[in-house]
């Protein structure tokens, strides 16, 4: 089922102020939608999804590194809230392909993801970290965290293991933070030019919690120590965990059972 919340609309109306031009998306009745629906695991919550449309219309004026005057497509950035769809985890949002308006706009990209519901279940001050981030890119131009990880052709299904990862920071001031952790990079990115149906399916094995510790100390040889869910210790963390660790520990004990 295909979700507009008026509220969403309410948005996409918003005009930019102090341009000359009326640059406010107008989608026609007509416009071909792009849905985005993310599965949200327990404990988790699905985050504001940033939705980005361009403009080959309406240029923006940008410098290179001479000085010289540079003209790229414009581009006008909204938030949505994914929907819940009934008592369901699934979670939604419809966005038309064509923005409409004066400026002619068309859907770019979106950046979406989840997170931890309530980090403070794992103390009063521990707030929730990156990881569980997508990209992805509808045009061919880069996202705002930059181009694409993967092509795919027509619609666009990701299934991605998360496991979590509750690490301490001492350097530049003490953070205590609850992240995802999947095996990469922050946001997963990909370029999906024919797609019309999003789904997101993180995988969270919530039983296997990894536990890290910054340096307290700026010095040669003091690195980030990794705890990993079968006790194992890996005090030179400068990569990250080990993803395939991590698959290998779970598969074992989950063998076991």
């Amino acid at each position: 089922m295909k979700l507009a919340p008026p509220a969403i609309w309410i948005l996409l109306f918003v005009s930019l102020n102090g341009c000359a031009k009326d640059r406010s998306l107008a989608p026609p009745p007509d416009s071909e939608q792009i849905t985005v629906t993310v599965k949200v695991p327990k404990e988790l919550e699905a985050e504001t999804m940033q939705v980005m449309y361009r403009s080959a219309t309406c240029k923006r004026i940008t410098r290179g590194a001479s000085g010289q005057r540079i003209e790229v497509e414009g581009h006008h950035s909204i938030d949505v809230q994914l929907q819940r769809q009934g008592l369901s985890d699934l979670y939604q949002a419809s966005l038309p392909k064509d923005g409409g308006g004066a400026c002619k706009w068309h859907l770019a990209n979106v950046i979406f993801g989840v997170t931890y519901a309530d980090p403070t279940r794992f103390g009063e001050n521990v707030t929730s970290g990156a990881g569980g981030g997508v990209v992805v890119i509808f045009d061919h131009n880069n996202s705002p965290r930059g181009g694409a990880d993967i092509e795919v052709d027509g619609d666009l299904t990701i299934r991605k293991g998360y496991y979590p990862r509750l690490h301490e920071s001492f350097l530049g001031g003490y953070r205590k933070y609850i992240k995802l952790e999947g095996g990469g990079h922050i946001y997963t990115k990909y370029q999906a030019l024919q797609a019309r149906q999003v789904y997101f399916e993180p995988v969270f094995h919530a039983d296997f919690m990894l536990y890290s510790v910054g340096p307290k100390i700026k010095k040669e040889g003091n690195y980030t120590t990794i705890t990993y869910p079968d006790g194992s210790v890996e005090m030179d963390g400068r990569l990250g965990p080990s993803f395939r660790k991590l698959e290998s520990i779970r598969l074992a004990a989950e063998s076991k059972k």
